[in-house]
């Protein structure tokens, strides 16, 4: 078998093995046990007789769960191998391996069956160079226990046989004796415990913080899939990618510290905690299919809004939150701290999702319940994003040491650049950050008049709403051009690249609609799309690059809110194109939906190529395939009733998805494809 690694999740614990299921640390991507940014397990080798063990085949039950059928001894052995090894492994409030060996010959024989087990304790952050630790090797009655501690900061690996073992500060060794034809099983596990950093002994914790897997992790998954609508097409691929995005968005939620419902974490393998900006957008791209995840996010990011001035953590009063850690990087402030605010996205996002979650549920207790988080947020907006006093959003970070240079979603150090590659100066005015401000006015316009009760606070939103996109498309359009500014200098200055960032201006509504159809153009010509999606910077600039995160690469996040975008004005035709792209590149790919892709061109290389840095499960990815099922069959919810307007890519035949959960109960929709493909429509804008 090729060199691969294989993971197993649950919440936001993971273990990343190679095929055989050893684990030895790899500077170049996360292998081990991981948990609340931390690796539990560094060291995880499997012998038999001293010899290494070979894959034979792989059976990956399920996202928690993995059994590997090894045999000792080289390749050339397998025909005559008179024993062979099965380890099952599963992952749910703990880490679980247990290891068959067969004995294939018609007499005795004994083995002696080595786990050498280790841990580095490392940060996630620093997973290319760890830094070197004390760890404390313990052996208590038959059990390893493997001990960091800095401070208050304290870290332990506990692991234990259902077998008699030797135990020594390296692992468990097993002298066996197995029955002609017979077969020695013995289960391993691996507990994880943390203390300090703001918590107690925090062993109960951990397991209660998986307690949705817990109880019995294949009927949850079970309930799971059966609550989501059921999609009916003749794609097999389709159906297989829509079962198997629903199947990721189950793994990748967790339960936060002392908070009891599960929210989606960010994804595999570096953001598996709770980020607000991946996870309110996941939740808006899954409101049709587990509207379930939206107010558990809700609740937990106003329990988390910010309260006070901190530049050590980039808060101010109203943010919403960008990332929660819990690794020493963030304990000790070598990295960003626990708490992390810096992002500007986040906060009027919240204000997006609250009302959409309403418009989907019609659940108004929640939006009365957060109704002074909400205002906060709205608040923030001009008293603290509003840096420059000139009505635009902005960011800078506080923390000059250790915070995010960018704080949009496109948030690598060079990701905000001019055509030339130029950087604007700070503090920095994104397009969409505009749109989303504008967006998130408008809604809260219509939670203050319609639920709160307050119409002169939402006649004053609505009037800030409409200066605002009137300002906007003063400033920030570029009619020689024909497309919006990546972003405004504080002197006012466009930084005149092209970006998918004019798609986010569609999803939030703010372009002017007889400037759509130029948009919609570029994000459709050759320089944005590749032929699998659109790119997040258009080639033929000086800084264009196809395997760069932001400049060039194809995120199916990016193209589910730029699609929808579209199709809100009517560009039906271009929304399709990028529907049948990305469920292209993941039929293509096969498996979770990726972070991004190269932003080659399709006829150059034929193939989606993946980024090695991208993620793998990633919630907003996952969530993006949804969404762009909802985009394709049209859904929009107005008042108590559904409104369904498919337009099909060409090849998609007749569609059906049913049980579509929302304040109407549960109902179907379907769409057959149109003869000769999607047609554009030119509505007013709705």
């Amino acid at each position: 078998m090729r060199n691969e690694l294989v993971q197993v999740m649950a919440g936001n614990a993971f273990a990343v093995s190679d095929a055989t299921g050893d684990m030895r640390p790899d500077p170049r991507t996360p292998v081990g046990l991981f948990s609340f940014d931390t690796r539990f397990l560094s060291h995880w080798v499997l012998r038999v007789n001293g010899q290494p063990l070979y894959a034979l085949s792989r059976d990956d039950v399920t996202y928690f769960e993995t059994r590997f059928f090894l045999v000792p001894g080289t390749a050339t052995h397998y025909v005559d191998a008179d024993v062979s090894v099965i380890r099952h492994r599963s992952i749910d409030d703990s880490f679980n391996e247990r290891i068959t060996v067969l004995n294939h010959s018609a007499k005795p024989a004994e083995f002696t069956v080595r786990m050498e087990m280790g841990s580095d304790f490392a940060d996630t952050a620093e997973i290319k160079s760890p830094q070197p630790r004390r760890t404390e090797v313990l052996m208590d009655k038959g059990q390893l226990r493997l001990c960091y501690e800095r401070g208050r900061f304290g870290r332990e690996t506990t692991i234990s046989s259902t077998e008699p073992a030797e135990v020594d500060q390296g692992g468990m060794t097993f002298r066996i004796s197995v029955a002609p034809n017979g077969t020695w099983t013995t289960n391993l596990h691996v507990a994880t415990t943390i203390r300090g950093a703001g918590a107690q002994d925090l062993r109960a914790s951990l397991e209660a913080h998986q307690r949705i897997v817990r109880q019995d992790m294949r009927e949850d998954l079970r309930d799971w899939l059966e609550n989501a609508p059921t999609l009916i097409t003749p794609r097999d691929e389709v159906a297989t990618a829509y079962r198997g995005a629903l199947t990721d968005l189950a793994g990748l939620r967790y339960e936060p510290l002392a908070y009891a419902e599960p929210v989606p974490v960010g994804g595999m393998p570096w953001a598996m905690s709770l980020y607000g900006r991946d996870s309110m957008i996941t939740c808006l791209q899954t409101l049709a299919f587990t509207p379930e995840l939206a107010p558990a996010t809700l609740r937990i990011l106003a329990m988390d809004q910010g309260g006070r001035l901190d530049d050590e953590h980039d808060e101010e009063p109203g943010k919403i939150l960008g990332e929660l850690r819990y690794g020493e990087s963030a304990a000790f402030g070598t990295a960003a701290p626990t708490m992390y605010y810096g992002a500007a996205d986040t906060t009027p996002l919240f204000v997006i999702l609250l009302d959409e979650y309403e418009r989907w549920s019609g659940d108004a207790a929640l939006v009365r319940e957060l109704r002074h988080p909400a205002r906060m947020a709205l608040d923030w907006l001009d008293e603290y994003g509003d840096i420059t006093g000139d009505g635009y959003v902005r960011y800078q970070r506080r923390n000059t040491h250790r915070g995010l240079i960018n704080q949009s979603w496109k948030n690598s150090p060079d990701a905000v650049v001019d055509r030339h590659g130029r950087e604007p100066a700070f503090p920095r005015a994104t397009c969409e950050l505009q749109g989303y401000a504008y967006d998130a006015k408008r809604r809260g316009a219509r939670l203050a008049r319609e639920i709160w009760g307050d119409p002169q606070y939402a006649d004053r939103l609505e009037r800030e709403a409409a200066e605002l996109k009137e300002r906007f498309n003063r400033d920030f359009w570029l009619p020689e051009r024909g497309y919006y500014a990546f972003a405004l200098e504080p002197d006012g200055r466009p930084v005149d690249a092209l970006t998918s960032n004019n798609g986010h201006l569609l999803w939030s509504r703010i372009a002017e609609q007889d400037r759509a159809e130029s948009v919609a153009r570029h994000l459709l010509g050759p320089r944005m799309f590749s032929g699998w999606g659109v790119r997040t910077y258009a080639e033929g600039q000086l800084p264009y690059n196809p395997v760069g995160a932001h400049l060039g690469g194809v995120w199916p996040s990016d193209n589910a809110l730029i699609a929808a975008g579209l199709r809100r004005y009517g560009c039906d035709v271009e929304a399709a194109r990028i529907v049948a792209g990305i469920f292209d590149v993941v039929e293509t790919l096969r498996g979770p939906v990726p972070e991004v892709i190269a932003g080659y061109s399709r006829e150059q290389t034929k193939y989606p190529v993946q980024l090695p840095a991208a993620g793998r499960p990633q919630s907003w990815s996952s969530g993006a395939l949804l969404m762009l099922i909802g985009v394709m069959m049209g859904l929009r919810p107005v008042g108590e009733n559904l409104l369904v307007n498919p337009v099909l890519p060409e090849g998609y035949g007749r569609v059906e998805l049913l049980d579509i959960p929302g304040r109407w109960g549960r109902t179907d929709s379907y769409g057959r494809e149109r003869p000769g493909g999607a047609r554009g429509r030119r509505p007013r804008l709705r």
